[in-house]
C-alpha cells in the first residue's frame, strides 16, 4: 500500500468506471463535502460512470441514483442495483428473483428476532425500515458485542459483515463484488475478469475486503488503516485525507490520466495531419 501521490500521472488512464464505498468514503463524519460532489460531476463530465457500491439502506440508495451526479447504485452489500434511466426514473434490479424475494425476507425477519432476543443489548439500526434486502444492526462499540451479532447471525446461515455504522446479514452469498461483477456484465457489457483496469475503487472498511482483493486499481482512504488486520488483501493506494476529501484525490487522480491520455491523442493527431500536409506539398 503506496501514498497515492505517488502513482505515476498514467497510472489511471484506462479507468473507465469509478466505483467507490459511501459512509466514510464519500462522507466523513456522516456529511458529503462540496469538493465530493464536484467530484461526482466532474467525473461524470468526463465520461467516467460513477457507482457507489454500499452497504446503505435501499432508502437511501433510491435517492442517490435519482439525484446525485452517479449512473446507479450498488446498495446493502449487493441486494440491489438501482440504475438511473431518462427523466425522474429508476431501473431496478436485485440479487434474488421477484419470486424468491418474499421468502428470503421472511427468513431474514426470523433471524433478525432471534438475534434480538438472544443478544443483550443488540438493537437495529435506524435505518432498517428503508431495507429490502437486509438486516442491519447497529454497530457497538465492544467488539465482542459485535462479534456476537455476527456469529448469532452466520449460525442462522446469514452472510455477515460491519463496517463503520453497520453488523449486517443477508441471505444469497454475495457481496460487493460479486454483484459488481453482474452489473457491469448486464448492463455496461463489460466482463471484469478481462478488464480489470477498466475500474477503480475506493473505500475505507471490512466490506470493500473483496473489491480490493480483486481490482488492481484500488484506494483507500487514509481511515482504512483501522481496518486493515481485517482486510487479507489492502488497497494498492492509500489516499492522504479521511473520507470525502480521500475520494477527490482519487478522482482528481483519474481525471489527470484521462487528461494526459486525451493531451496524448491530440498530439498524435496533430502529428499525423502536419505529416500528411507536408507529403502533400
Amino acid at each position: 500500500m503506496r501514498p497515492l501521490a505517488e502513482a505515476d500521472i498514467s497510472e489511471f488512464r484506462n479507468v473507465r468506471f469509478v466505483l467507490t464505498d459511501m459512509d466514510e468514503t464519500l462522507t466523513f463524519r456522516g456529511r458529503l463535502g462540496a469538493r465530493t460532489y464536484d467530484a461526482l460531476e466532474r467525473l461524470q463530465r468526463a465520461g467516467v460512470k460513477v457507482i457507489p457500491v454500499t452497504a446503505a439502506p435501499a432508502g437511501w440508495c433510491d435517492q442517490m441514483a435519482r439525484m446525485w451526479p452517479v449512473d446507479g447504485v450498488i446498495g446493502e452489500n449487493g441486494g440491489f442495483f438501482f440504475e438511473r434511466a431518462e427523466g425522474h426514473r429508476l431501473v431496478r434490479s436485485f440479487w434474488h428473483g421477484a419470486n424468491d424475494r418474499a421468502d428470503v425476507w421472511g427468513r431474514l425477519a426470523e433471524i433478525a428476532r432471534d438475534v434480538l432476543a438472544a443478544i443483550p443489548g443488540a438493537t437495529f439500526a435506524e435505518d432498517q425500515p428503508f431495507r429490502l434486502t437486509s438486516i442491519a444492526f447497529a454497530r457497538p462499540e465492544d467488539a465482542d458485542a459485535r462479534a456476537a451479532i455476527a456469529s448469532a447471525m452466520r449460525a442462522a446461515g446469514a452472510d455477515v459483515t460491519d463496517n463503520n455504522l453497520w453488523v449486517l446479514g443477508w441471505l444469497g452469498g454475495y457481496d460487493k463484488l460479486a454483484m459488481t461483477r453482474r452489473v457491469l456484465a448486464t448492463s455496461y457489457g463489460v466482463d471484469i475478469e478481462m478488464e480489470r483496469d477498466a475500474v477503480l475503487h475506493v473505500g475505507d472498511s471490512i466490506n470493500d475486503a473483496p473489491m480490493f482483493g480483486f481490482f488492481r486499481h484500488t484506494v483507500g482512504v487514509s481511515t482504512v488503516t483501522r481496518d486493515l488486520p481485517q482486510i487479507p488483501t489492502p488497497p494498492t493506494w492509500i489516499s492522504e485525507g479521511p473520507g470525502g476529501d480521500g475520494f477527490v484525490e482519487a478522482a482528481d487522480a483519474v481525471l489527470m490520466a484521462r487528461n494526459l491520455q486525451s493531451a496524448r491523442g491530440q498530439a498524435s493527431g496533430a502529428a499525423w495531419a502536419f505529416g500528411t500536409a507536408n507529403e502533400e506539398l
